[in-house]
């Protein structure tokens, strides 16, 4: 039996994990990545700040596959062919599965905007935004930059510009940048409690942050984003951290999409309209669940997906996956200083941060020890 992995997205590290410690006989995994390293995004905004070095937030590729005895195909992936139970691969490699697993997140949402590429930094894939944010701190020492514009209101957004601006205000003079957020909803972090949203409404105001509500932007120019009631932003650079959408590179003719092109999975997070194929993570929806799309369920959903590929290869029954209604969310602030928010419940301060540099920590740990 053949099972291919494309993309190493948090479900699928935990895949690599449990297979290396149990793997059913006759099975030959292969896992397809262009990267080396997998970077695990809840660390990443620490990344950013200063506070963790690259190699503390990424899991080597081909270690856990050694351990999983997986080959890996360190290309990008070009298509997948269903009826042929095949994928191609940029390198011009093919690989036959029996099953396949899909694991390779979101992308930001990006409208039709005329946006010159070396002025836009996408939040994801982190692959792109980690050079970019090395080629902006050059630009701000060099003065090239001194104003950047964030376009996106929720967690990914504030955590990036809290970050930034931590890490910039270490390698400038004070005043050097200046900071925008822009966001078309009417509030910061729409999907969580008033509390969360005014302790980030406060902060941001205290550290000078411009907060601009209501705003969709409709184009971008050298030195400016333009709303579609045509006010113009002051911008040099432009992060974009705005919802999600399918990663554009996944093509795989006649595979079952929700209404917004992501995969569409039953509660096995087993493809609608292939059995032997399984998606997980951000660029899975499940039919009939609502829930954000988050790296807390991509892990959640880790194990549950290695177990019903382990049935699905062995004949075994699969076993239903239900997200969880309220998900705890440790949201950065630049600072080692997080507040965490679960339902109606804020709490903010130093011992958050280190809550959730513990667990952080403990997550990597999980892989980063394999042999």
């Amino acid at each position: 039996m053949r099972l291919v992995l494309i993309g190493a997205g948090h479900s699928h590290l935990e895949v690599l994990r449990v297979f290396g410690l149990l793997r059913p006989a006759g099975v030959d995994i292969t896992l397809v990545d262009s990267q080396r390293r997998a970077t695990y995004s809840g660390m990443l905004p620490g990344l950013i700040a200063g506070h963790y070095e690259t190699n503390q937030i990424q899991i080597d590729l081909d270690r856990m596959c050694g351990f999983a005895g997986a080959r890996f195909l360190n290309t990008a992936l070009l298509e997948i062919d269903p009826e042929q139970r095949a994928v191609t691969c940029a390198d011009g490699s093919r690989a036959g599965y029996d099953l396949l697993s899909i694991n390779v997140g979101a992308m930001p949402v990006f409208p039709a905007v005329n946006a010159p590429a070396n002025l836009v930094i996408p939040a994801k894939p982190i692959a792109e935004l980690l050079p970019a944010w090395e080629r902006l701190i050059t630009s701000v020492q060099c003065g090239v930059v001194k104003n950047i514009l964030f376009v996106g209101g929720g967690p990914a957004g504030i955590e990036l510009l809290t970050a930034m601006q931590y890490r910039m205000d270490r390698l400038t003079t004070p005043g050097a940048l200046s900071f925008t957020l822009v966001t078309d909803a009417e509030v910061l972090l729409p999907r969580h409690n008033a509390r969360v949203q005014s302790v980030f409404r406060r902060m941001l105001a205290q550290r000078s942050v411009r907060l601009l509500f209501n705003r969709r932007i409709a184009q971008i120019q050298p030195g400016a984003a333009i709303t579609t009631q045509g006010e113009h932003i002051p911008g040099d650079v432009f992060v974009w951290a705005t919802g999600a959408t399918v990663a554009p590179t996944l093509h795989a003719p006649g595979l079952a999409r929700d209404p917004a092109g992501f995969i569409a999975v039953n509660e096995h997070l087993q493809s609608l309209s292939h059995a032997d194929i399984y998606a997980a993570g951000d660029c899975a929806s499940i039919r009939g669940k609502s829930y954000p799309r988050s790296g807390v369920y991509a892990v959640r959903q880790g194990p549950r997906l290695a177990d019903n590929l382990r049935r699905a290869l062995v004949g075994e029954p699969l076993v239903a996956y239900r997200p969880q209604k309220r998900a705890l969310a440790l949201i950065s602030s630049g600072s080692r200083h997080a507040v965490a928010a679960y339902g109606p419940i804020a709490l903010s301060g130093a011992w958050v941060w280190k809550w959730k540099d513990f667990i952080d920590r403990r997550f990597m740990s999980k892989y980063n020890v394999l042999r």
